[in-house]
């Protein structure tokens, strides 16, 4: 099985300043490594359209909608670190995970990461990052079966 999570999918300085960009830019990365087709990440802003996928603890886990399935080629996830906060609808999100899981693999990856994320610490830890090496050790349980 090919790893969920790749270094090639971290990025520890982002450059959007607004969800909506946070959104796109967490997609073009799961795009790049042609886990979906670009159709998908217009399907995550769709979604944030109706349901905010704020998390809490400085987290976002933004993904398409059930409709948007067939532009998924494998399961993958992104992650994308802001050193300044992104308002997303009046919360500070730093860590913006985008995810795309072939049938029901994106439960079992949101759940890997709700339980890293729950823990203030480890929340503050991914928010302090500051390089792709730390971010991924951090989050290398999403790869373990």
């Amino acid at each position: 099985m090919t790893d969920i999570l790749t270094r090639g999918q971290v990025v520890a300085a982002g450059t959007a300043r607004t969800r909506d960009d946070a959104i796109r830019e967490a997609g073009d990365l799961l795009v790049s490594t042609g886990a979906v087709t670009p159709e998908y990440v217009d399907a995550m802003a769709e979604r944030e359209q109706t349901v905010s996928t704020y998390m809490g603890n400085y987290l976002a886990i933004p993904h398409g909608t059930n409709e948007s399935k067939t532009s998924i080629t494998r399961s993958a996830m992104s992650l994308v670190r802001y050193a300044q906060p992104i308002d997303w609808n009046g919360h500070e999100v730093r860590i913006v995970v985008g995810i795309a899981g072939l049938e029901n693999e994106h439960l079992g990856i949101l759940s890997k990461i709700a339980v890293l994320f729950s823990d203030m610490e480890q929340a503050q830890a991914m928010a302090d990052a500051t390089t792709v090496d730390e971010l991924y050790r951090l989050l290398d349980s999403v790869n373990a079966e």
